[in-house]
């Protein structure tokens, strides 16, 4: 790994040149996308490696890959990251394409009703995907909707694009995206508003989660949105502020972040955010590391779990460390899982970037955002 950041380094450094600036964009997006899910050529072992039938190289076991197929967003998503196919979707429900405008910029978005609340859902989840991931691709691999059909919620998956990130990730690393009022936050935060009002819905049944790049994403909604969301799950994701450009974020990723936040947490005694962080401790894509960072962040460095438990479930074992307020109420989460990669714990085969062995992190999202919810503030 070090070889090849360094390779990738120097290479940077030629092509910083005026004549050569596109490039060197091209050569920043690259990087990051493989190396957020990835498919860095560090990753892959010395040893000669072998081809799939499909001419793909193997991903590590029991993680499914990305594969690429014809896109099915509609112009409204042009660029976004491609998907084979879309949810099944049971009668009744209703599994939308739309568009979302704001003054910090627009996105599409696939949003998910379900038949049993198509106009009153009981909740709503902000459901953000990683590094060339697509909203059908991601609503696939976690299986939410069926969740969201048997607890009556609303699910919204907004679509990245390449025009706004070449490898379709949210720019989670960049400062313009890591603050209140502008970048990705405002535009996710404004189209959150927009359902609440819509469906009638307040603070305390709405959440955020997100994989990867857009569980550092979530992150950074749950520390500077507080008002809006009352809870987040980060899977696999960095804590805000932990880097400020893509050379600092491959750093982070690779090593573990060294800052705890750019800036103290927004409103954090007025409306407290419980988190529920998932983090294989296998992944190679972000160090491990940066589970106990996100928990800093949120409830201090000295912060100490009241309660720890070991269980395996499917193959896997994990460890389970819950976090208190002090009212003592679980302010959060935090699952470390045994022998996992950079995937979603628990989903679905058919889906990118997912594991099928271990902690349904999909149910125990549900359950966690369901339990003990906090008030308005």
């Amino acid at each position: 790994m070090t070889r090849t950041l360094t390779a990738s380094m120097r290479r940077m450094s030629r092509l910083l040149r005026p004549a050569e600036m596109t490039k060197t964009t091209r050569t920043f997006q690259n990087a990051m996308t493989n190396i957020m899910m990835g498919t860095a050529p560090a990753m892959v072992p010395a040893t000669k490696s072998k081809l799939t039938k499909a001419g793909r190289k193997p991903g590590p076991p029991g993680i499914t890959q990305l594969r690429p197929a014809q896109s099915l967003l509609p112009r409204a998503m042009a660029g976004s990251a491609l998907s084979e196919a879309s949810p099944r979707i049971p009668e009744g429900a209703q599994y939308l394409t739309r568009t979302h405008r704001s003054a910090s910029g627009a996105r599409g978005y696939k949003l998910y009703l379900p038949a049993s609340h198509p106009e009153r859902p009981k909740g709503l989840i902000l459901m953000l995907h990683g590094c060339s991931q697509s909203p059908d691709d991601f609503a696939i691999g976690t299986r939410i909707n069926a969740l969201a059909e048997k607890h009556g919620f609303a699910i919204v998956y907004p679509a990245q694009t390449r025009r706004h990130n070449g490898a379709s990730c949210w720019n989670w690393f960049k400062p313009g995206h890591q603050g209140r009022g502008a970048g990705e936050p405002a535009i996710l935060a404004s189209l959150t508003r927009k359902l609440m009002k819509k469906f009638g819905l307040y603070r305390d049944s709405v959440f955020v989660a997100g994989l990867s790049a857009g569980g550092s994403m979530a992150a950074i909604l749950a520390d500077v949105y507080p008002d809006v969301f009352s809870a987040a799950a980060i899977h696999s994701g960095l804590t805000r502020g932990s880097a400020s450009n893509v050379i600092s974020a491959m750093s982070a990723m690779r090593k573990g972040c060294v800052t705890m936040g750019i800036a103290p947490i927004v409103g954090k005694r007025s409306y407290p955010v419980r988190r529920i962080v998932f983090q294989g401790d296998a992944d190679s894509t972000v160090h491990p590391s940066n589970a106990a960072k996100i928990v800093a962040a949120a409830m201090g460095v000295d912060a100490v779990p009241t309660r720890i438990g070991k269980r395996t479930v499917r193959g896997r074992g994990y460890s389970r460390s819950d976090f208190v307020g002090s009212d003592g109420a679980v302010m959060l989460e935090l699952w470390m899982i045994e022998g996992s990669g950079h995937a979603w714990s628990g989903g679905h085969a058919s889906g990118s970037y997912t594991d099928n062995k271990g902690p349904d992190a999909s149910v125990q999202m549900f359950r966690f955002f369901r339990a003990n919810p906090l008030p308005d503030g």
